[in-house]
């Protein structure tokens, strides 16, 4: 924190905080620096247990704690102490007339609702850990950071007492970097008891979007810059979760930047959509080859090969733990990021030595995930997509039945270009990707992009669009290539049009009924 500004000295303490962690150092470094301690419940037990001397509030407030310990800090002998501005002689001469002596520091943080909720309690239970008492007194000491300070997190504690200890006090800057701190945690806290209120059923519920929807976030870490290097740009965590990519943790190499994040968080996204072992490789958040094998090897080479010229520099999933023998393979390919739920012993050992290489452990995503993209002024949000529809709730629109590997492919495509930039065209075959158009403004480009890709690999492949079909060039320019069978929503004005051409063609056709555009 800044070393510099007025320091306020620190006499008396409250204290009273439902996580534990780090109480017990704090306060007997402010005991034996002389700070009287005020405290209650559970606080107050744990201070005494641990042979620390500490007032209770009821003394204070010549009032026993009442209604179960709903009510006991809510006094004016407590917030009086906490609200009065020193500054002011009107406030301090109320106080001398009152008996109120004054708190110079407050520790408080608040009752677990976040985690309690998380664990699947239900109503009664949540209700009773939405914090009353606490937020009033965090957030009146904030207010009056000109003569308080105000602590809501125990990594903070080691630092306020090392100042406290070294000039008697905390400096202005201290004060008003805390308070910052604890109206973030209020606010923070707030959001999420309004979220839960707000809530009005599961996820992919349309009336699960509650009328109000708070999104807290803290800063994990600074990034070295954005998209581009002219763009500072920073990471954060969602208040109350594990972290980015469900708390991934990066185990080796470069720091992770703006860009890595977001590929891993495309890559990580498809691979677990796909049954294991599946490998993912993707560039610039589109999936340039994945595939599906019998071994976890043998799934990487395959999607390599899908398109090794697009893979280099390109970030990698998996949806089991990395083996040795995949770590072997990846070796031989520049890559700049591998994202597993595990690393073998073997695996880690291998790619030790690629010092830049980051290895990223993320667990699998959860699902029914909210997708929130922010606008100037508001946001959209949306329930994310995920590929839910079977073979059996499709349908063949040809007279011809595609084949037992027709379907392989075909299922293997539609799930991949439900992970590409729409306008999205996929071309698979053997269970691996061959040919990926993404983002084009016409889908006969994208087909011609994929067709290119492909090569001579688009015989006999399957391909995947992510929307109908709005003319029959787009099939007929995958049939010149090639492609046998064809997977797509319908719903096109042309849709006969459409499979007259895959009829003319002798191409099987599956209408799925849902599109999934990736914007």
């Amino acid at each position: 924190m800044a070393a510099t500004g007025e320091v306020r000295s620190v006499r008396r303490a409250l204290v009273a905080v439902a996580d534990k962690t780090g109480l017990v150092p704090l306060a007997r470094g402010l005991a034996d620096r002389g700070v009287e301690l005020v405290s209650s419940g559970g606080t107050a037990a744990a201070l005494r247990k641990a042979g620390v001397p500490v007032t209770p509030v009821s003394e204070v407030t010549g009032h026993p704690e009442i209604l179960g310990g709903r009510v006991k800090t809510l006094h004016p002998r407590i917030h009086g102490g906490i609200l009065a501005d020193r500054s002011n002689p009107e406030h301090v001469a109320e106080l001398e007339e009152l008996g109120i002596a004054p708190f110079d520091l407050v520790v408080v943080n608040l009752y677990p609702f976040r985690e309690t909720v998380a664990a699947g309690a239900g109503p009664a239970e949540a209700i009773e850990r939405i914090d009353i008492g606490g937020p009033a007194m965090v957030r009146a000491a904030a207010k009056n950071h000109g003569s308080v300070g105000v602590v809501v997190r125990p990594e903070r504690y080691a630092e306020v007492l090392e100042e406290i200890v070294a000039t008697g006090g905390l400096r202005a800057s201290t004060r008003r970097a805390l308070a910052a701190e604890a109206f973030a945690h209020t606010a923070a806290y707030d959001a999420a008891v309004a979220a839960w209120f707000g809530s009005g059923g599961p996820a992919g519920d349309r009336d699960a979007f509650p009328a109000f929807l708070g999104l807290s976030l803290e800063k994990v870490s600074e990034l070295r810059y954005g998209e581009n290097p002219h763009q500072p740009g920073g990471l954060y965590r969602l208040e109350g979760a594990a972290g980015p990519l469900g708390g991934a943790r990066v185990l080796q190499g470069k720091e992770m930047s703006f860009n890595n994040w977001l590929d891993a968080a495309a890559a990580r996204g498809l691979a677990w959509s796909l049954p294991a072992p599946a490998a993912v490789i993707v560039k610039h958040a589109n999936p340039c080859g994945t595939a599906v094998a019998g071994g976890q090897e043998e799934a990487y080479r395959a999607a390599l090969a899908g398109d090794p010229v697009s893979a280099f520099g390109g970030v990698v999933a998996l949806n089991a733990e990395m083996e040795e023998a995949t770590a072997r393979a990846m070796s031989e390919v520049f890559t700049e990021v591998v994202v597993a739920p595990a690393f073998s012993a073997g695996a880690r050992e291998i790619l030790a030595g690629k010092v830049n290489l980051r290895l990223v452990e993320a667990p699998a995503p959860a699902p029914g995930r909210l997708d929130v993209r922010v606008l100037e002024g508001g946001a959209v949000v949306q329930v994310d997509d995920a590929v839910t529809e079977g073979r059996d709730e499709m349908e063949v629109a040809t007279s011809r039945q595609p084949s037992e590997e027709e379907w392989r492919d075909l299922l293997l495509a539609w799930t991949v270009a439900a992970h590409v930039r729409s306008n999205a065209i996929v071309l698979a075959a053997g269970r691996a990707t061959v040919g990926v158009g993404a983002g084009q403004m016409s889908r006969v480009d994208a087909v011609d992009i994929a067709v290119r890709k492909a090569g001579s690999r688009a015989g006999g492949a399957a391909m995947g669009s992510d929307a109908f079909f709005p003319f029959r060039d787009g099939i007929d320019r995958a049939a010149e290539a090639g492609v046998t069978a064809v997977i797509q929503p319908g719903g096109s004005v042309r849709d006969e049009e459409v499979l007259r051409a895959a009829e003319e063609h002798g191409m099987a056709m599956v209408i799925t009924g849902r599109r999934h555009f990736r914007h």
